[in-house]
């Protein structure tokens, strides 16, 4: 029996799976953001994934989901546009390739379109 304190809030359990697994998260969690100047983001269009849509991806960022989250916020407000997250990139409305590109490279981030 093994007792650990977890961010999860487990605080106990027997099942050893349970506890390798939470661990196992928290490694991933645990990954640091890299500064804007390091980042190397890929934004293209993709009109495959949802037939008759345009989605403007962002891609490749590297860091936690919350600083993640805190990019596509920033991205959807600043262009009055609805996203979501979606496999680790960021999905807005639309084909604003040029202005995410441009608004990106204003905020010190490697850019490359696709």
């Amino acid at each position: 029996m093994k007792r650990k304190n977890f961010q999860s809030g487990l605080v106990y359990s027997t099942n050893s799976d349970l506890i390798q697994e939470i661990q196992n998260q928290e490694i991933e969690n645990s990954v640091k953001t890299l500064s804007p100047e390091k980042q190397r983001l890929k934004v293209y269009l993709d009109i495959k994934t949802k037939p008759g849509k345009k989605i403007t991806i962002v891609d490749n960022f590297v860091g936690t989901i919350d600083d993640l989250e805190v990019l596509a916020k920033k991205l959807k407000m600043q262009f009055g546009v609805g996203g979501s997250i979606q496999q680790n990139q960021i999905w807005l409305q639309g084909d604003i390739v040029f202005k995410v590109t441009e608004w990106l490279k204003s905020q010190e981030y490697n850019v490359k379109n696709k």
